[in-house]
């Protein structure tokens, strides 16, 4: 069904409640935001040593997403980015926008292995298309 949201209801102006809507809508879809099939590719690009190689590398890897994943990533993040640029009243630096997103966006099709060495890289991944949001989804 179609359901009707009423943003004026006082319940939404608490942001973690819109916050924590937006993860679990995020965590629910069928597939991440960066598909099954591009985990890997992401992990092994954001462990390439070379920086300007990694840059290049993830740019090319978040053009060869579907175009609805392409478009909702950037939208997305570039509200994340707005949000960072307000760090110093909602204490949400690149990194904590990272912690809080990266699991969400980007997780492997299984949920076997190391997951707590997969987390590290999927808040990199995270923290490396915000921190170069203008050179990956140039206006």
């Amino acid at each position: 069904p179609d359901e009707q949201l009423d943003l004026d209801d006082g319940h939404w102006e608490d942001i973690h409640v819109v916050t924590g809507a937006l993860k679990l809508f995020l965590r629910e879809l069928p597939e991440p935001l960066v598909p099954f099939s591009h985990f890997d590719k992401f992990i092994a690009a954001i462990k390439i040593q070379d920086p300007s190689l990694r840059g290049r590398c993830i740019r090319d890897l978040v053009l060869s997403l579907p175009p609805a994943h392409q478009d909702t990533m950037k939208v997305l993040f570039r509200h994340l980015c707005r949000v960072v640029e307000h760090k110093e009243e909602n204490r949400m630096s690149v990194q904590s926008v990272a912690i809080v997103f990266g699991p969400t966006l980007l997780r492997p099709a299984s949920e076997e292995g190391n997951m707590a060495m997969h987390m590290v890289f999927q808040n990199q991944v995270v923290e490396h298309i915000l921190n170069h949001y203008g050179y990956i989804f140039p206006e």
